[in-house]
């Protein structure tokens, strides 16, 4: 009964705190200043008569508490939130202090006093009353933070997860601040560390820097860490690739500030931005980033994006909208997609952005030419394909239909119409390839190479490698087997794959329409291809556990029409630089068009008729690069032994 009392009371007490808050601030500052003006006439007494100075002390008592609490209002002093205080707060109150002593000093010498005041103010009373209101009220408020931070921060530390936090800088200043005045903080930081030697062995917040970034696994062993978070924004790719990987050795749960530009503009607190470090933080390379330096290239244009509902579509639009077309059509044949990206740009944009979404299917050609005919689309992205690789391997004629014909329809309409540049998303399984879906994509090039010979439009494509994050790219596979419990399946433990971010493939697509001349296939510089298996055990660390321990990884052997390693470039191809460092081209190999034309009017038949194995042998004539993946992978093997044979000869 007592507790429900005392919770009530508590409860009406702090809604009149929260209410009040400027009343009980200046009522408390009225009783700090008015006693320390009576204690300096106290400290006086000794040398004055306090009988004959009382109508002196009385009036003067007055005008110093009313100075003071005027000037404090007029500074802010009354609505300031002195648990978030910094040093320009204080500085305020020393600013505030000094101009009421002033004031008071200045009224008291030049005000007439009334006759029953026979004695002025004590000079000595000026300075010392004026030094202890000042000082007084500076006080309780550094003592009100101070005990606030610390009952905030000294709850029940069984109850909160152990973190050692990575940066000793401002970045970390800021975190620790904010997770001690949250109310429901569940971290509890125990050291930190820091690359800076002044910073070792010195504590900030508190919080010990207990050690340099090396040390990291150490530390997380002897205080039995939980979460490590990351808070150098500012850091560049290669250091913080670095540190996270030394991180995502530990079983501890990765987590990190936002890069510097969002910790700036962005106005909540720090710590409710912290989130979980991603796998694209542990590439490895610096996240590539492409400017758009034409900003005219896209603005008043009619723009048609195809496939605008998927990943790489999608954030198309998004990029595209942003930069004032004058309209923008969104097609795909999923509706739920393409309806969920129309909201958000409706949501963002509103009666701003000239969208129009179309429902309709690549492979129909003459809903292609009606809606060409209707929107006459001055740029077209074409993003519409089927990608999957084993579900192809077994609809050959699917792959066929959707991505050939549905390629071949739109650029026929975009010459018809004399669409100025036609950009269409390939990827590096067109390259030599092992599958259906590489096999068609290589086609798919054919008919850009082909058709940017005989048409007045610039026709280009963008080779792509795996895009993190996209629909059925591996990481969501992942992320879905470790969220179940594992185990964590990767076809072979030798198996590559070169990996981009979604904004660097958007990046890439919207740069390689502003740089077309008609022709090119552009390729972003990757780097080094990722293995799989470290990608898989990086995730699995990221996410706060162990491989092989907490969850077990399974080898389950290549899938239909899969290599072990892919190539950005086909031995003829070569490559040609760029002005953009980060992008190159691959020479146009020729091609005959009349040819092409000729097989793919034939080949048609074929395809709708739905015979698998012969589409499956109209491919292999028209694509002679294109092998089982067993002899493509036996080749690589044997010429990757034999680069490691010549490398260990030569040391």
């Amino acid at each position: 009964m007592k507790s429900v009392l005392f919770r009530g009371l508590r409860k009406t007490f702090q809604k009149c705190k929260s209410k009040y808050r400027s009343l009980f601030l200046m009522l408390a500052d009225f009783l700090m200043i008015s006693a320390c003006y009576i204690l300096t006439w106290l400290m006086l007494a000794g040398r004055i008569s306090i009988r004959l100075y009382m109508p002196t002390l009385l009036l003067s008592w007055g005008i110093f508490v009313v100075i003071f609490l005027v000037v404090f209002w007029l500074f802010g002093m009354y609505q300031s939130l002195w648990r978030y205080a910094s040093s320009y707060e204080f500085f305020k109150c020393c600013l505030a202090t000094l101009l009421s002593s002033a004031i008071f000093g200045v009224v008291c010498f030049l005000m007439p006093m009334p006759d029953i005041v026979k004695m002025r103010v004590p000079i000595s009373a000026y300075f010392i009353s004026s030094l202890l209101a000042g000082m007084t009220t500076l006080y309780f408020r550094m003592l009100y933070r101070t005990f606030r931070d610390s009952t905030l921060g000294n709850r029940l530390h069984h109850r909160q997860k152990k973190v050692l936090l990575v940066g000793a800088g401002h970045t970390g200043d800021s975190v620790l601040q904010d997770l001690r005045r949250e109310k429901e903080n569940q971290y509890y930081v125990v050291c930190a560390v820091d690359d800076d030697p002044n910073k070792l062995g010195r504590y900030i917040q508190r919080v010990k820097v207990a050690g340099r970034t090396k040390d990291i696994p150490k530390l997380v062993e002897k205080h039995g860490i939980d979460v490590i978070i990351f808070a150098i924004p500012a850091a560049t790719n290669a250091e913080k690739r670095r540190i996270l990987n030394i991180c995502a050795k530990t079983k501890c749960q990765l987590k990190k500030v936002p890069d510097l530009y969002a910790f700036v503009t962005d106005t909540t607190a720090i710590s409710s931005q912290i989130h979980d470090v991603h796998v694209e933080d542990l590439l490895g390379r610096s996240v590539v980033t492409i400017e758009n330096d034409d900003r005219a290239y896209l603005k008043g244009k009619t723009v048609l994006v195809t496939g605008g509902g998927g990943s790489i579509g999608s954030e198309l639009c998004r990029q595209i909208a942003a930069q004032n077309p004058k309209c923008l059509v969104l097609l795909d044949i999923y509706e739920n997609n393409a309806y969920d990206v129309q909201q958000e740009l409706v949501r963002k944009y509103g009666d701003a952005l000239n969208l129009h979404v179309e429902i309709a299917s690549v492979r129909d050609s003459k809903k292609m030419e009606l809606l060409f005919s209707r929107y006459q689309p001055e740029i077209v992205y074409h993003a519409a394909a089927h990608k999957h690789v084993p579900l192809m391997e077994t609809n050959p004629e699917e792959a066929v239909k959707n991505n050939i014909y549905g390629t071949w329809n739109v650029a026929k309409c975009a010459d018809k119409y004399r669409a100025k540049r036609f950009v269409m998303i390939s990827t590096d399984k067109a390259v030599n390839p092992t599958s259906i879906m590489g096999t068609t994509k290589r086609v798919c090039e054919m008919i850009v190479q082909s058709m940017n010979q005989i048409s007045k439009t610039e026709f280009v494509a963008v080779r792509f490698g795996n895009v993190l994050g996209s629909n059925g790219s591996v990481i969501p596979l992942f992320k879905e087997q470790i969220a179940a419990g594992g185990p964590v399946t990767v076809t072979h433990p030798d198996i590559i794959r070169y990996f981009m971010t979604i904004p660097e493939a958007v990046s890439l697509v919207l740069k390689a329409g502003e740089m077309a001349k008609g022709g090119e296939i552009f390729v972003l510089d990757m780097g080094e291809p990722v293995r799989i298996l470290d990608l898989a055990e990086n995730l699995i660390r990221l996410s706060g556990y162990e491989p092989y321990k907490d969850i077990q990884i399974e080898f389950t052997g290549l899938r239909p029409g899969e290599k072990l390693y892919e190539e950005l470039l086909m031995s003829e191809e070569g490559l040609q630089k760029t002005e953009n460092q980060k992008i190159y081209v691959g020479e146009p190999i020729d091609i005959n068009p009349s040819y092409l034309f000729g097989f793919l009017n034939k080949f048609k038949e074929v395809a709708y008729s739905n015979d698998s194995q012969q589409v499956l042998n109209m491919l292999h004539e028209l694509v002679p690069t294109f092998v089982e993946p067993e002899k493509r992978n036996q080749e690589e093997e044997e010429k990757r032994r034999c680069q490691e044979a010549k490398q260990s000869s030569e040391s």
